[in-house]
């Protein structure tokens, strides 16, 4: 596992917002992230930075699970309250709404996240008991 604190590679510093939102490289901005919609790729093909430090474990999805849920459940609540429509007809309008919402945040959060491990060279905790 290549230690990314130690990383000797100059390019420009990129905004980890905007790459991280975008799926790109926090490193050089201009590779994918992702190899699919969510797995996390083994290397940048720009400029071979190896993610094997990205672990954005759950965050996400606890984070796009609530405000999914949230904006959702208000505008269900809203439609129900001002025009009754039946639950067949809420489930066929919300549930694609809600899955499409998930997959989205789910993969900008998880890329935001990894750009923000990267910048701030986050690594796993470790006590000195020297």
């Amino acid at each position: 596992m290549e230690d990314h604190s130690k990383d000797t590679a100059h390019f420009p510093p990129v905004d980890p917002v905007s790459v991280g939102l975008r799926g790109r490289c926090p490193r050089c901005g201009q590779g994918a992230m992702f190899d699919g919609l969510l797995s996390v790729k083994d290397r940048c093909a720009s400029c071979k930075l190896d993610y094997s430090f990205a672990d954005a474990g759950d965050g996400p999805a606890v984070f796009v699970i609530m405000i999914v849920g949230f904006i959702v459940v208000g505008f269900a609540m809203w439609l129900e309250i001002n025009y009754s429509p039946p639950v067949w007809l809420q489930a066929l309008i919300w549930l694609p709404v809600a899955t499409a919402l998930c997959l989205a945040g789910l993969r900008m959060s998880k890329g935001l996240l990894i750009a923000l491990q990267y910048r701030n060279k986050a690594a796993e905790g470790s006590i000195d008991r020297g």
